[in-house]
């Protein structure tokens, strides 16, 4: 897939902080004059969040398969509804996840074949991978610790501590295979300090 000039998304383990600093970075491209769309997966859309809610419910018991191919079923409604013709009208879109953490949770946490989800990549995301993607790093138990004191509880939230490392390591092994999208943000500093990393990034690359 070819990257996408304005197409931005945020990566990273549970409690890295993604959705703060995807409102920042809309923020900091609005006071330049830029129209952004800021979204997030799964959801973005009335479906998608109807999705989001089954996949996210922590009574929820799901076979992995059915997990990855609800994802696929947002995503679809995500980028024919919102993300490509946001594109076209040339806003900037800033997504919090995209199909790097399908990568990361179903493929290196699961253990889904990785040919599997880059043959469903092709079929629903073709031409549509983002130009930069942001991928917060923090140590697992920091992250988790992060959302329970924002009572944050999901289905996810569940899972082990030996899982959610391994949804690090492959958030880490995408960064190895593509340095120049994925840029790897050290999320333990303060809100501000991480989004003038990301801001200086922007800078440099967005030309």
């Amino acid at each position: 897939m070819s990257r996408v000039r304005g197409f931005i998304s945020f990566e990273g383990i549970e409690g890295s902080g993604k959705s703060t600093q995807v409102k920042l970075l809309a923020e900091y491209f609005r006071a330049k004059g830029h129209p952004v769309i800021e979204t997030r997966e799964p959801g973005g859309t009335r479906i998608g969040n109807k999705i989001r809610a089954l996949l996210l419910e922590p009574e929820n018991h799901m076979d992995p398969l059915a997990e990855l191919l609800l994802y696929y079923s947002a995503r679809a409604q995500h980028v024919r509804e919102i993300i490509y013709p946001a594109v076209v009208r040339n806003s900037i879109v800033i997504t919090d996840r995209f199909t790097d953490s399908t990568t990361a949770y179903q493929g290196h946490a699961r253990g889904i074949d990785l040919s599997l989800i880059e043959t469903l990549n092709e079929m629903v995301v073709p031409d549509m991978k983002p130009y930069l993607t942001f991928l917060l790093d923090l140590d697992v138990e920091e992250g988790l610790r992060r959302n329970r004191e924002a009572r944050k509880v999901d289905r996810f939230e569940q899972e082990t501590v030996d899982f959610h490392n391994l949804v690090r390591q492959g958030f880490h092994q995408i960064a190895r295979e593509e340095p120049e999208r994925v840029k790897v943000v050290d999320a333990s500093k303060s809100r501000d300090e991480i989004s003038r990393e990301i801001i200086r990034i922007i800078e440099e690359v967005w030309r």
